[in-house]
Order: C-alpha cells, then structure tokens, then sequence
C-alpha cells in the first residue's frame, strides 16, 4: 500500500483505517496495532493518534488510559439505538429528496443501481457493499441539505460496519435488492412518501438482520 504524503495526515489515516475497521480486518474486540498501522502507512505515532481520536468520536475505537485503542464491538443496544434513528432521517431524505432531485440525477442512482445489480448476479459482496453504499449517498445529496447528510453519513457508516460483517443470507441479499428496485421505483416517480415509507423499511429490514446475526454470535462458543 502507497504511504501517505499529503499533509493532514491524521485525515488521511481516517480514510485509510475506518474501511480496516469495517471490514473487520481490524478485528472487533482486539487492541489496534498502533506500531504495525504505522509502519504500513509510514506515518509516525503522532498523526496515527489523532486519526485514532477521530475515529474513537466516531464510536469505531475506544480509548482505554495506558492500555492504547481498542476496536469497538457492535451491540444490540447499539443497532437497536441506531437504526431507527436512521431509518427515520432516510425516510426524510427521501421525501426530500423526492422534491430537489434533477432528472440527471435519477439516472445517475439508476446506473448505479444496474452496476449494483451486475454486483449482485455476480456474487460480488464487496462490490455490492460498495454501490449500494454510493445509492444511499447520491439520495441523501438529492435532498439538498447539508445538515440532514452529514447525520446520516456518520450513523450509516457507524453501521455500515454491523451490515458488512454481517453478511447477508441468500433469502436477504435478494430481498435488499427488490427494495432497492422499489426504491428506485418510487425516486423515479418523485413520490416523496412512498419512497420515504421505502426507505425507513429498508433500514428496518437491515437492522433485523444484523441482529439474527448478533443473536448466533453471542450464542456460538468462542
């Protein structure tokens, strides 16, 4: 991986580590390796612990005094906190939305839907993750307000990482994407409240599956 040159830093290491962290790459529950990060990313500790404040701001790490930064687990009380608020503000987004988007746009969110689709066929989850996350962006700019998007980029990201180690069953990953058709369906037709009723179900559905799978983690023996 390339080393970072350019000068906010700290910014810089953001980017690089939270998609580790969600990936689980940087396991849950497991102690950051501050040395190894910062030799990967040939960066002193300086910078790697102020991208590690950020990130512990963000709910994705927590500072322990003397013991370093350790990666935060995901909790039921967390994705039972979480998710309606955000299926909420997506419901906003979308009435919002609904109201602002241009016709360039639609089409934008609709090639992005295709490509997801062709993700979705292949079987490309990374890929997959990756779009669907772009569709949900690309509305909440339609919306036209700053305030609303910034909320819920940070919710969403803070489970963004609960969906991806999640993963989805065949019977899930097939029914996300007929909502997202529904979705694109309603968007299409500029019909604000349905497509606000879509989306609060979509992240409705998403936090019902993050919690089938907390429940099996919690049950299965270590």
């Amino acid at each position: 991986m390339n080393e970072i040159t350019r000068t906010s830093l700290h910014l810089e290491l953001v980017g690089r580590l939270r998609p580790l962290i969600i990936s689980g790459e940087l396991v849950p529950g497991t102690k950051v390796p501050e040395k190894e990060l910062c030799e990967r990313f040939g960066v002193s500790r300086t910078p790697m612990r102020e991208a590690l404040k950020v990130l512990a701001s963000d709910g994705f790490v927590r500072l322990k005094p003397n013991r370093g930064a350790w990666i935060t687990q995901v909790t039921v009380d967390e994705v039972e906190e979480v998710f309606p608020v955000l299926g909420a503000l997506e419901a906003l987004v979308g009435e919002l939305a609904c109201i602002n988007i241009t016709d360039e746009e639609i089409e934008t969110v609709r090639t992005l839907h295709a490509k997801m689709v062709r993700s979705y066929k292949n079987r490309e989850l990374d890929a997959y993750f990756t779009t669907n996350q772009e569709i949900h962006s690309a509305i909440q700019t339609a919306a036209r307000n700053d305030t609303l998007f910034a909320v819920c980029e940070a919710l969403s990201l803070r489970m963004q990482r609960a969906r991806y180690l999640a993963n989805m069953s065949e019977q899930r990953w097939h029914a996300a994407v007929q909502e997202h058709e529904q979705i694109i369906a309603n968007l299409a037709a500029r019909d604000g409240k349905a497509l606000g009723k879509t989306l609060r179900s979509h992240i409705e559905a998403k936090r019902i599956s993050v919690l089938k799978w907390l429940h099996v983690q919690e049950n299965t023996p270590q």
